[in-house]
């Protein structure tokens, strides 16, 4: 049965990804972000304008969403250089006020909430850390490391009893879309480096260190499961990890990705793409002009996803970093059977950011 969904940090990866899901099966649909959500569907929807940081802000807005029936909270606070920032106080103080300051008030003007899905991530195995079990599984133990998914964790199961709705907690491993600005999106940053080598007169080397085992999911496929969830009784209170259902290396895709963007792959050549992006944005500004793409400067585009892109290519890494998979049994038992093909998503995302053009097309 359709309701009205809130969508928080609705212009973001999983954000817009659900904007889209939830319009095209029906619902009425808010979206919640600073900037307006970029998406496909001609169905109506409202953008609200709201910093989640502001507390007066999003007491003064929830004031008018009294007809929620559902949140999809996918807003996320990161510090800048990414992957330092996930260990500091900071950060886990701000994603925890960020969403308290969106329930409280929603809350007390939305008595018909019925569910809330919240986003956590593999960092809740502590792989960002140190070797984590594998397969990552939900029903092992809270890994004993600070978090703010554990704050919002606990705060959530704490709200849900004092107001009566259900909750669900999705663990996505590295997502995969079309969102540029972001802070965790690799196909912006594939895709701007290759466009940089091509036009120094550079092959589309791999960036990276030692082979590094790695798992993803399709951001539709996660918005897919977020509308499964958001009326399946058995997805209420619990938790679920969530891939394609397979494992890539980088630089097996590399040439599927090379060929997509209409570029010449070359031997490997460990570069920072946290350091080489920033270092070319003039670069970058004359490919944007030579090729008529949209006026995005470097730092607009990258977010903070090329410092992602450095950890998930393991620059830097001689040895191969431990595995760092989960298992997608439990979510499979309980209804949602969705798979898809990495390879094909990362070419998908690349076309689809040369046709918004936002990459060149060679």
């Amino acid at each position: 049965m359709a309701g009205t969904v809130l969508i928080a940090g609705a212009s973001g990866l999983v954000g817009a990804a659900a904007v889209e899901k939830f319009l095209n099966e029906g619902w009425d649909v808010i979206a919640a972000s600073r900037r307006k959500p970029e998406v496909e569907s001609t169905r109506p929807f409202t953008h609200l304008a709201l910093d989640l940081q502001d507390a007066a802000a999003c007491t003064a807005a929830a004031k008018g969403l009294g007809n929620i029936t559902h949140v999809i909270y996918t807003a996320v606070f990161e510090l800048p250089g990414l992957v330092p920032g996930w260990s500091e106080q900071r950060q886990m103080d701000t994603n925890l006020q960020m969403l308290q300051n969106l329930l409280e008030p929603l809350t007390a003007a939305a008595k018909g909430l019925k569910h809330v899905s919240l986003l956590q991530g593999t960092k809740a195995y502590g792989v960002h850390l140190k070797p984590m079990r594998v397969p990552g599984r939900e029903r092992q133990p809270r890994d004993n490391h600070k978090n703010f998914y554990w704050l919002q964790e606990d705060y959530l199961k704490d709200s849900s009893k004092k107001n009566g709705y259900a909750f669900s907690i999705w663990r996505p491993q590295l997502i995969v879309g079309p969102n540029h600005g972001v802070v965790m999106n690799l196909p912006p940053i594939i895709g701007a480096y290759a466009a940089i080598c091509k036009e120094l007169g550079r092959p589309f080397a791999f960036p990276g260190g030692a082979s590094w085992a790695w798992e993803a999911v399709d951001t539709n496929l996660v918005a897919d499961a977020l509308f499964w969830g958001a009326e399946a009784e058995n997805a209420k209170g619990e938790t679920f990890n969530l891939t394609n259902g397979e494992v890539f290396m980088w630089r097996d895709m590399w040439p599927a990705m090379a060929e997509a963007l209409g570029v010449e792959v070359g031997p490997d050549n460990p570069t920072s793409l946290a350091e080489f992006l920033p270092a070319n944005s003039d670069v970058w500004d004359r490919i944007v002009e030579k090729y008529g793409l949209r006026k995005i400067k470097m730092s607009e585009l990258v977010g903070e996803s090329h410092h992602y892109a450095d950890f998930c290519f393991a620059y830097g890494a001689v040895d191969t970093p431990p595995p760092a998979f989960v298992s997608t049994v439990k979510i499979k038992k309980a209804g949602f059977c969705g798979v898809a093909d990495t390879e094909e998503n990362f070419v998908y995302w690349l076309r689809k950011l040369q046709e918004r053009k936002v990459l060149p097309t060679y």
